[in-house]
């Protein structure tokens, strides 16, 4: 009877798993989709439009390493209960801000929910492989967590786009009210169901290592440093924080670009010339998202087979070859054989096929690229690290920061255009190919 009350327990827990497996993308990618609106509610430029996906990344940076403490010396289940409530509180800042009409409690939310999503992720792997019983079964069941990861990071934008419909010039935060409620309903749920498992603990610090903590025979300043001696992990870290800014800079611009609305003279805004309104930019957001799921899954298939360097290799070659086709490719339409509700001058309802700019197409299949590169990156830059891979994995969560770059990205895009950022996007593909071919080879500690 106890076992099967433990294995219930575990089914429970699992499941919650998997449901903040897929909030870590969907509010993260909200962060980023939110971004059009912003960009109408507060007449914010590109650069600034960025802000909330760049508060939501710098959050990262403080709580990294502070967070892999907090697991350590407390275990899953407090820091599962501690990271449902910082996110419920900072979705819930960012639903006040729709009301009080201000851009600065909008970012402080972000900001706030920041640092859940860093403890959502030092959580949800270790703790699936933990109650599947580690191995295949541990393995399969974060697979399973990657996939509805994905997931969440496609509905995003889909539902954003929905929720603000075809006037996106009117567009506000309180549209987004909906989905952000079922965000917070969804981590307090977490939080009551959590409180209720019997979640295991293995990894928690024992006895003998908080004596010596206490005692000072170990330093995390020590582990810290003698970690960044290897020249092959401290490139790969930078790696990293350069792809969080691949990885969200593309869909972050292309959402941009298909809203684009250019004031002209008499304050009369006219369409850019990517424009296809919310609805549709958000659909083909979602596509670049789902790509990356699809990525992810045969990355898994051919691992086994295909190395980290090569994959990493070819995925920025061809990175890089989309992005200059996305920047180059003529102003042009593509129709797709989906069709569209719009409602012409008479105020009669039309059925029409939905076009895409030739441009966003490049720029979407980028998904595939990006898709395998977090897991590819760390195992090349973790190889030969022994006991400092934990603190590895620490300092890898900490250059998830590298997303305050995306104002950098919006501040170019102000200054030559949204399709011309994307030579920042190109920059930072060839850095992590240069890592991938040559600064990835194992090295010993420097001395």
């Amino acid at each position: 009877m106890e076992n099967q009350d433990r294995q219930g327990g575990n089914v429970l827990a699992i499941a919650v798993m998997f449901a903040l497996f897929f909030m870590i993308a969907f509010v993260t990618n909200f962060a980023g989709s939110m971004g059009v609106i912003v960009k109408n509610q507060f007449g914010a430029s590109n650069a600034a439009s960025q802000l909330g996906s760049c508060a939501n990344f710098f959050a990262y940076l403080f709580m990294g390493i502070p967070g892999g403490l907090i697991l350590k010396r407390k275990g899953y289940k407090f820091t599962s209960i501690l990271a449902c409530a910082v996110g419920f509180a900072g979705v819930g800042v960012q639903w006040l801000s729709g009301y009080v009409e201000s851009f600065g409690v909008y970012v402080s939310g972000a900001f706030i929910a920041g640092f859940s999503m860093c403890l959502l992720n030092l959580v949800v792997n270790p703790m699936l492989n933990t109650l599947g019983g580690e191995g295949k079964k541990g393995n399969q069941l974060v697979q399973f967590g990657s996939s509805l990861n994905s997931i969440g990071g496609t509905i995003a934008p889909i539902l954003l786009g929905y929720l603000i419909g075809g006037e996106v010039a009117k567009a506000k935060v309180a549209d987004a009210a909906p989905a952000l409620l079922i965000a917070m309903g969804i981590f307090a749920l977490a939080i009551l169901i959590v409180g209720f498992s019997k979640i295991p603990e293995p990894h928690m610090e024992t006895a003998a290592e908080r004596e010596a903590r206490l005692n000072g025979s170990t330093s995390i300043l020590k582990d810290i440093a003698a970690t960044l001696k290897f020249r092959h992990f401290t490139f790969g870290a930078l790696a990293i924080f350069f792809y969080i800014v691949i990885e969200c800079g593309i869909p972050n611009m292309a959402n941009l670009y298909m809203t684009e609305q250019i004031p002209v003279i008499g304050g009369i805004a006219r369409n850019g010339p990517g424009y296809v309104g919310a609805a549709v930019a958000g659909s083909v957001v979602a596509v670049y998202w789902f790509l990356m799921m699809c990525g992810r899954i045969v990355g898994g298939v051919i691992g086994g087979k295909v190395s980290s360097k090569v994959m990493v290799t070819f995925c920025a070659v061809f990175g890089i070859a989309l992005m200059l086709a996305a920047i180059y490719s003529p102003v042009k339409f593509v129709e797709l054989p989906f069709k569209t509700e719009i409602v012409n001058a008479a105020g009669i309802s039309l059925q029409q096929n939905i076009s895409v700019p030739l441009s966003m197409i490049f720029a979407v299949l980028c998904g595939a690229c990006t898709s395998v590169m977090w897991g590819a990156i760390f195992n090349l830059a973790a190889e030969g690290l022994g006991k400092y891979v934990p603190m590895g994995s620490g300092i890898f969560m900490c250059m998830v920061f590298g997303g305050v770059l995306l104002p950098v990205q919006g501040l170019i895009a102000d200054k030559i255009g949204i399709l011309n950022s994307y030579w920042l996007t190109i920059a930072l593909f060839a850095y992590v190919l240069v890592y991938a071919h040559i600064l990835s080879i194992p090295s010993k500690r420097a001395s």
